[in-house]
């Protein structure tokens, strides 16, 4: 097995598939790592550390490609990698295809490749184990980029955060009590801002009543709510869910329209749609845009922030279903662990996963062992 880590080339990207450490695990085992050049640069990792653990640097893309059986990237592909995916190569990565460009589905089904969506890898309690880690992030990130873009030089209401003797401190509001949702409430209430949580399933929102006793008011998240609290609200974080498919928008352009001038949007969901009408994918060099007064921060990869913590912290999940692919376990649908077999969403020309075939307005193809796959 020949392995494959291209340098991502999604603007404002600097994860890296694998670390040098988990790099060197896979070279250990047996197999040939391909490295890009600077695949690793902006998590910090330069070739030299991969080439000390035994990967191979390339110099360029097509050779990577053109090699790799297994490629590993964080992100999705961007035009100018359409043409280098061969029939019969395995992508692992965090494709986000339930909002995907048709140009890239059209590919991926035209190649014949087999396509693993980090995003729909799903154990059998519907927990999403590669998911979370960079939903943790995101959502302990949050007090961060809310302190900023509440200060006056980056047109905010001028409040801080965690407020000072005598002054309250900002008032933050959570839609959506998932993993995202619950890592910004903690990190918000640490950063002494106020918290509102809404999320239309009680049982979470009584979990998080318990494990934050006292600390966070919560509500059941429904129109009436929502307006009630964008009337006090500083910070709005649209932190929504579903997995496999588009995130509805729970909040109109209206709604955003009764918040106060120089308030903050987050739409952490913005890599899955957004939950508010209002969001479009904005970059990490270029993050904000202003809507009716409000700034909006929509950067569908907010990890990346941080992205040598990332790149660990995605690794350390990945890792498992890398092994297993590695080792050969999609010749064999039948023997394929459940989780594994939920975020394989595109195999031998067909769309395999049920939540993106209906978005499509297809059936899903069953997988099949891949010496009975026929050509698409």
């Amino acid at each position: 097995m020949i392995i494959g880590i291209p340098r991502s080339r999604v603007p404002d990207e600097f994860r890296v598939g694998l670390p040098p450490r988990m790099a060197g695990n896979l070279v250990r085992r047996g197999w040939t790592v391909l490295v890009e050049k600077n695949a690793g640069l902006g998590s910090g990792f330069p070739d030299a550390q991969f080439e000390k653990v035994g990967a191979v640097i390339c110099h360029d893309a097509e050779e990577v490609w053109g090699r790799a059986d297994l490629i590993l990237k964080v992100d999705t592909l961007v035009p100018e990698e359409y043409e280098l995916v061969r029939r019969g190569q395995v992508l692992m990565s965090g494709f986000h295809l339930a909002v995907a460009d048709k140009r890239l589905l059209d590919v991926l089904l035209r190649t014949g490749c087999t396509v693993i969506d980090y995003v729909t890898i799903e154990d059998d309690q519907g927990h999403l184990p590669v998911l979370r880690p960079m939903s943790q992030i995101a959502g302990r990130i949050v007090p961060q980029i809310a302190a900023r873009y509440l200060q006056t030089d980056h047109d905010g209401m001028g409040i801080l955060l965690g407020g000072a003797p005598a002054v309250p401190p900002a008032e933050v509001v959570i839609i959506g009590a998932g993993t995202v949702g619950r890592n910004a409430v903690r990190a918000c209430l640490g950063a002494g801002a106020r918290v509102t949580l809404l999320d239309s399933d009680l049982d979470r929102i009584s979990e998080l009543d318990w494990q934050f006793p006292g600390q966070v008011t919560t509500f059941l998240a429904t129109e009436a709510t929502l307006r009630k609290v964008f009337a006090y609200a500083n910070v709005v974080v649209g932190a929504v869910l579903v997995p496999g498919s588009r995130t509805p928008h729970l909040v109109t352009r209206e709604m955003i329209g009764t918040l106060r001038p120089g308030s903050l949007v987050i739409d952490i969901s913005v890599d899955q749609g957004g939950c508010f009408e209002t969001s479009r994918p904005t970059r990490l060099s270029d993050p904000t845009y202003i809507v009716d007064g409000v700034t909006h921060y929509c950067v569908p990869n907010l990890p990346s922030l941080v992205a040598r913590s990332a790149s660990y912290a995605l690794a350390n999940v990945t890792m498992p279903y890398i092994d297993q692919v590695a080792r050969g376990v999609l010749a064999d649908p039948e023997t394929m662990p459940s989780d594994l077999r939920r975020g394989v969403n595109i195999a031998g020309g067909r769309i395999t996963h049920p939540g993106l075939a209906e978005l499509q307005g297809v059936a899903a193809a069953p997988l099949a062992p891949e010496t009975e796959r026929e050509d698409p």
